[in-house]
C-alpha cells in the first residue's frame, strides 16, 4: 500500500461530521421531503421511508465511507482510483467515471438553483415582492426572475445571472481554499446557523395560531396532521415505495461520489462507524423534524388544506418560492423570517454544492498531480460554461432532463455498482473489516447480510422499476412538448460530451501512470 502523506486532512472530527452532514442536508430536506410526504400517504409514507433508510441509506453511507477511506490510503480521492484499487481490472476505473459524471452534472444545475435562494433572501429583507398578494402574481415574479417569462417584475435574465455569478464565486472560493480551510470552515459556520434558523422558523410556524378566525381549521397543527396522518391504503402503490427510495437517495447524497471523496481525507484508523451514523442522524433531524415542521404547516395555516394540496402537487419550488413569500407578507417581521428562510436554504445548498465539486478536484489533483488552484480553475471553467445552457434554456426542460438522468436514475445506478464492487468483487469480509476498522463500536452483524444481499437486490428492483416506469418514457420523449425536444436533445448531448471527456481523461491518466511505472 502506497500511503500518500501529502494529501489534505480534516482539521477536526466535528468539522468532518458537519461537512458530511452539510453534503447530505440540502434543499430537498426542506422543500422536497414535505411535498413527497404530503403526496404519498402522509404518515404512511414514513413506513417505506424508514425501511429504505435502514436497508439502503445507512448501508450505503457506511459503504461509501469505507470505500473512500480505503481509496484515500492509496492516494485516491475520487471513484475511478478507488474502484481501481478495489477491483484489479482495466474496466474498474471506467465504472468509477460515473461518480465524477454525476457529481459534475448535478453541480452544474444545482449551483443555479442555489442562487435563487440567495436572491430571494435579498428580495425578502428588501421587501421586493411584498406588494404581490396572489399565487399567480408571485409565480409570475419567480418565473420572470428565472427568465421563463417576461413581466413587469423582471424584463431580463440579468438579475438572475448576477446572483448566479455571486453564488458561483462563493462556491469556488471555498473549494479553492481546500478541505480544512475552506469546506470545513464553511460547515462550522453554515451548519449551526442552518439549524438555528430552522428551529426559529419551526417555533414561529408552530405558534402561529389561527391566522384567519373565519377558518378555524386553518392552523399549523392541522398542517402537521396533513403531513403525518397516515393513509395506509397508499402502501399498496409501488409508486409510493419508489418515491420513498428516491427521497432516501436524494436526502443522504449517496450514489454520487461525494461522501467517498470526503472520506478519502480520513486517517486510516479514523472511526467511520459512529461518524456515518452521526451524519445520517443529523440529516434526518433536519429533514423529518425541521423540514416537516415549516413549509407545509405554514401553508395550511394561511391557505387551508385544499389549497395546500394544490401547492404540494405543484412541487417543491411552488412551495418554497411561491407560497412561503406570500406567508411572509402576512406575518409580523415577515422580511426577517423570509430572509432567514431563504438563507437557510442557501446554506443547505452551498454545503452540498461544494461537496459535488470535490470529487472532480480530487481526481485532477490525485491522478494528474495538478495543484489545488489549477484543478479548481478547470472545474470552475467547465461549470461556468455549462451552466449557461441551464440558465438560458431553463424553460425548455434543460435542467429537468439533466436532473433526471444524473440526479435520480444515475444515483441508483452508481449505488448498485459500488455495492457490487465493494461487497462482492472486493469481498464481503474484507469490506466488512475495512468499515469496522478503528470503530468505537462494531456495526451490527445483521448489516453485513443487508449490505451483501438485500441492498443490491433492492437497488436492482428500483432500477428496473424506474427504467420501465419513468426512464423509458423519458428516453423516448413521451408526453414532451415538441418545442422542447431540440433542447432536451441538447441536454443529452451535453451530458454525453461530459461523459466522453471524463472517459478520455481517465484513460490518459492511467496510460501516463503505466508509462512512468
Amino acid at each position: 500500500m502506497s500511503q500518500n502523506n501529502n494529501r489534505e486532512q480534516w482539521g477536526s472530527r466535528i468539522g468532518l461530521i458537519l461537512a458530511v452532514a452539510g453534503n447530505a442536508i440540502g434543499l430537498g430536506n426542506f422543500l422536497r421531503f414535505p411535498v413527497q410526504t404530503a403526496q404519498n400517504g402522509g404518515g404512511a409514507f414514513m413506513i417505506p421511508y424508514f425501511i429504505f433508510f435502514l436497508i439502503l441509506g445507512i448501508p450505503l453511507m457506511w459503504m461509501e465511507w469505507g470505500i473512500g477511506r480505503y481509496g484515500g490510503k492509496f492516494g485516491h480521492g475520487s471513484a475511478p482510483g478507488m474502484f481501481d484499487v478495489i477491483w484489479k481490472h482495466n474496466a474498474a476505473k471506467y465504472f468509477g467515471s460515473l461518480g465524477l459524471f454525476i457529481s459534475l452534472v448535478i453541480m452544474i444545475y444545482y449551483t443555479y438553483i442555489e442562487s435563487w435562494t440567495l436572491a430571494f433572501s435579498f428580495f425578502s429583507i428588501s421587501k421586493t415582492y411584498f406588494d404581490l398578494h396572489s399565487f399567480d402574481a408571485m409565480k409570475s415574479f419567480l418565473y420572470s426572475f428565472q427568465g421563463r417569462e417576461v413581466s413587469e417584475h423582471f424584463s431580463t435574465i440579468w438579475p438572475s445571472y448576477f446572483f448566479m455569478l455571486i453564488t458561483f464565486l462563493i462556491n469556488f472560493w471555498i473549494i479553492y481554499r481546500g478541505i480544512s480551510k475552506g469546506i470545513e470552515k464553511l460547515a462550522k459556520i453554515a451548519m449551526p446557523l442552518l439549524f438555528l434558523f430552522g428551529i426559529i422558523l419551526a417555533i414561529r410556524v408552530l405558534t402561529i395560531g389561527t391566522p384567519d378566525p373565519a377558518n378555524p381549521d386553518w392552523n399549523a397543527m392541522n398542517g402537521l396532521a396533513f403531513i403525518w396522518n397516515p393513509d395506509f391504503s397508499r402502501l399498496g402503490s409501488p409508486s409510493v415505495w419508489l418515491a420513498a427510495a428516491g427521497q432516501i437517495f436524494f436526502t443522504l447524497s449517496v450514489g454520487m461520489g461525494t461522501i467517498q471523496a470526503y472520506a478519502s481525507y480520513l486517517k486510516p484508523k479514523d472511526d467511520i462507524v459512529s461518524a456515518g451514523l452521526t451524519t445520517a442522524a443529523t440529516n434526518e433531524f433536519a429533514e423529518v423534524i425541521l423540514g416537516g415542521s415549516i413549509a407545509i404547516p405554514a401553508a395550511v395555516a394561511f391557505f387551508g388544506i385544499t389549497m395546500t394540496t394544490q401547492i404540494a402537487a405543484g412541487g417543491a419550488f411552488d412551495l418554497g418560492f411561491v407560497s412561503m413569500p406570500l406567508i411572509f407578507e402576512k406575518i409580523p417581521f415577515g422580511p426577517f423570517f423570509g430572509f432567514i428562510w431563504f438563507l437557510l436554504l442557501f446554506f443547505a445548498g452551498i454545503t452540498s454544492s461544494v461537496a459535488m465539486g470535490q470529487p472532480i478536484v480530487a481526481f485532477l489533483e490525485d491522478e494528474f498531480k495538478f495543484s489545488k488552484q489549477k484543478a479548481t480553475a478547470i472545474l470552475g471553467i467547465v461549470v461556468l460554461l455549462c451552466v449557461q445552457f441551464v440558465i438560458f434554456f431553463l424553460k425548455f426542460g434543460f435542467l429537468d432532463e439533466m436532473d433526471y438522468w444524473a440526479g435520480t436514475f444515475g444515483l441508483a445506478v452508481f449505488a448498485l455498482i459500488e455495492t457490487v464492487l465493494f461487497m462482492w468483487v472486493f469481498g464481503g469480509e474484507k469490506a466488512w473489516n475495512e468499515m469496522n476498522e478503528g470503530g468505537n463500536f462494531p456495526i451490527p452483524r445483521v448489516f453485513y447480510y443487508v449490505m451483501k444481499f438485500i441492498t443490491p437486490t433492492v437497488l436492482l428492483i428500483i432500477l428496473v422499476w424506474w427504467f420501465v416506469n419513468d426512464a423509458l418514457p423519458i428516453l423516448l420523449l413521451k408526453n414532451v412538448n415538441s418545442d422542447n425536444i431540440p433542447y432536451i436533445w441538447g441536454a443529452r448531448a451535453l451530458m454525453i460530451f461530459l461523459m466522453v471527456v471524463i472517459f478520455v481523461l481517465i484513460k490518459y491518466a492511467w496510460d501516463k501512470k503505466r508509462q512512468s511505472a
